[in-house]
């Protein structure tokens, strides 16, 4: 589908890549990665063209089209959302015109006029063509593509120019998609995408017939999307085909087996030079040092990939505060007749990390911004004891002090003992070499962003409101500040789209949508599996959730039925399907809490037998000894089979 032969990119005569040879196959989805600057924006800006290679070809199948979809800079305006979109489906529209205009000249045009026959037979061959392209379903996958991005129906008149820089990258997303090329680049797609978005996105991609190679920061997105890894590193490209979580720990095991043969070879390379320092002048042994001279230069220099600094860096011990943190009473929001938040009651705990989750327009940013201490319509706000807050907003970085720099403004608000972390914060933020010195004025909104979340971290506060900190972060610094909040003595509220960083935080999720709360206590997985439980209507029999879903389920049926109204032996069919899920379902659930019994009793027999057998004399009686071995050896297969059968219940 895509091959790259011996390309190379200079830039003011450093080098960014020297002689790349790589295929893309067609179907498969690679992510790209590398460390900021390593050049992945720059190679897909050369393969769609937009950049100049230094040397070398890119050779396309025959054919073969390249669309890119670049990190921001994209706005469209003049004409309404729904039809700009279709402007992507551009050659079905000229087929269909054509269409339109033989249609015309047929009704005109006599049978046995000269002509008739080919215009019939062109009329035919366009029709065949525009049917095996998807037209007469492209105004319906037009309106597929916009819902999944997160385009209401409201939205699709609007002129495009209504609509934000974020919504304007959807939009430019949606006509690349739509008009399928063969190669698909996209740069940071998830970047202004919410979770339902995302997870519309990477259904989309896993289907999508031809080849895919993108660059993401949310580590989820790479790791349901993608089934190969291309490292950009050292100019050059390295494959691992896997997903991303696989290619962390081959990468590292592959650095490992890097480093020690580096080791022996400097070891070799040592032995070779000290010989020809000590023999380079002795005439008897010319022959041999002239062998070590050209049996060094064969040598091939294993070079390593530069190892990050591993950046950690703990809070300022904040005081203490009580065990509520923060109370909510019948709080009521509106915006006009827009009700966001109406009459919820929400308290937060000390020591806990709740997320707060729900498509966009839910109320997550009102809600935080209550919590931080805005205004409610009604209802009451209670402040925990002893509680000190700081609020990070999405525009949070419009606070910053534009004439000092990204070091003056760290350091303006640092307690103390701090100071000597400052540089290591900043780094872990993207902030490296020079740029510690640059002034805020002149950064773009994207380090401005980083560098008000770096501030933040560093204030004596017990409770942190933080709305998307992890926009604008790579994998890295998102890990970086993951640790961090993990270690966090206080209580965080959070807003984020990347899913890893919520599983990896959240104690509590809170689900803000129709002016509600519900509350899942526990992680981001267990969220995903009760909300799936709820909406699959898997809750207590005859409860109004499985009512409700049910219903749900008769409509669909009416629906498919061109609107048909249910029959009352369908609707019995739908309740007696909806109790016999919920059968095996407890069902299920039996099974496993039978197996996860027997696990532990014999894991418990385990533990205690191998306590015995490290007791200094056991092995004295060689009888006991060879059955203490052969239950162990029994126990352990046991274990490992209902481990088994737990996996496949």
């Amino acid at each position: 589908m895509l091959h790259l032969k011996k390309l190379s990119k200079d830039f003011a005569g450093k080098p960014l890549f020297t002689d790349l040879n790589w295929h893309l196959k067609k179907g498969e989805r690679v992510g790209l990665v590398g460390e900021n600057g390593a050049g992945k924006s720059t190679l897909m800006r050369i393969i769609a063209g937009e950049v100049e290679s230094s040397s070398g070809e890119i050779q396309l199948t025959r054919g073969g089209t390249v669309g890119y979809l670049p990190q921001d800079g994209i706005v469209a305006k003049g004409l309404p959302l729904f039809a700009e979109v279709m402007t992507a489906l551009s050659e079905l529209q000229a087929i269909e015109r054509e269409i339109a205009e033989l249609t015309a000249r047929l009704e005109r045009e006599p049978h046995d006029a000269p002509g008739h026959e080919q215009l019939l037979d062109r009329f035919g061959a366009l029709q065949e063509e525009f049917r095996l392209k998807g037209g007469y379903a492209m105004e319906s996958e037009v309106g597929n593509v916009l819902t999944g991005l997160g385009f209401s129906p409201a939205d699709w008149e609007k002129e495009c120019g209504e609509f934000s820089g974020g919504w304007q990258m959807r939009i430019a997303l949606a006509k690349l998609l739509l008009k399928k090329p063969n190669v698909l680049l996209l740069d940071e797609p998830t970047n202004h995408l919410d979770i339902e978005a995302r997870n519309w996105l990477e259904g989309y991609l896993q289907g999508y017939p031809f080849s895919v190679m993108l660059v993401s920061h949310d580590r989820f997105f790479l790791d349901q999307v993608c089934s190969r890894i291309a490292e950009v590193w050292n100019h050059d490209i390295s494959d691992y085909h896997c997903n991303y979580s696989r290619y962390l720990v081959l990468r590292e095991e592959r650095v490992s087996a890097l480093r020690e043969a580096k080791k022996r070879q400097d070891e070799e390379i040592e032995k070779i030079e000290d010989f020809i320092s000590r023999f380079r002048y002795k005439t008897d042994k010319a022959a041999l040092v002239q062998s070590r001279i050209k049996q060094l230069e064969k040598i091939e220099r294993i070079i390593l990939p530069p190892e990050r600094k591993r950046i950690r860096f703990s809070f300022p011990t904040p005081p203490k505060s009580g065990k509520t943190v923060m109370e909510l009473a019948g709080v009521h929001k509106a915006y006009g007749s827009n009700v966001v938040l109406n009459g919820i009651d929400l308290t937060i705990e000390n020591g806990e990390r709740v997320a707060l989750v729900g498509h966009n327009g839910a109320g997550k940013s009102t809600l935080m911004r209550i919590l931080a201490g805005g205004s409610v319509n009604a209802g009451k706000v209670t402040l925990g004891h002893n509680v000190i807050f700081d609020y990070f907003a999405q525009d949070q970085a419009q606070e910053l002090d534009g004439s000092r720099s990204a070091y003056e403004e760290l350091y303006a608000d640092a307690p103390f003992e701090m100071v000597p972390q400052l540089r290591d914060i900043l780094g872990a933020f993207l902030f490296s070499g020079d740029d510690i010195n640059k002034k805020v004025a002149v950064l773009s909104g994207g380090e401005r962003n980083r560098l008000a979340l770096a501030k933040i971290l560093l204030r004596r506060s017990n409770l942190l409101l933080m709305d998307e900190p992890t926009n604008h972060l790579d994998l890295f610094s998102k890990e970086v500040l993951l640790e961090a909040l993990r270690n966090f003595p206080g209580t965080v509220v959070f807003v984020s789209h990347d899913r890893h960083f919520i599983d990896g935080l959240a104690t509590r999720v809170v689900e803000v949508g129709g002016g509600k709360l519900e509350s899942f206590h526990g992680d981001y997985e267990y969220y995903l599996e009760k909300s799936a439980q709820r909406d699959a209507g898997l809750g207590s029999q005859g409860s109004a959730p499985a009512r409700e879903q049910v219903l749900a389920k008769e409509a669909a049926a009416g629906r498919q039925l061109n609107q048909e109204p249910v029959s009352k032996e369908e609707r019995q069919r739908l309740r007696e399907e909806e109790k016999q899920r919920q059968k095996e379902e407890r069902a299920r659930e039996r099974v496993m809490a039978d197996l996860e019994s027997r696990i532990a009793q014999r894991e418990a027999e385990l533990a205690t037998l191998e306590d015995e057998m490290a007791a200094p004399d056991f092995f004295k009686d060689v009888e006991a000894s060879r059955l203490a071995g052969e239950r162990h050896a029994a126990l352990s297969a046991e274990i490992a089979k209902l481990y088994e059968d737990w996996e496949t219940t």
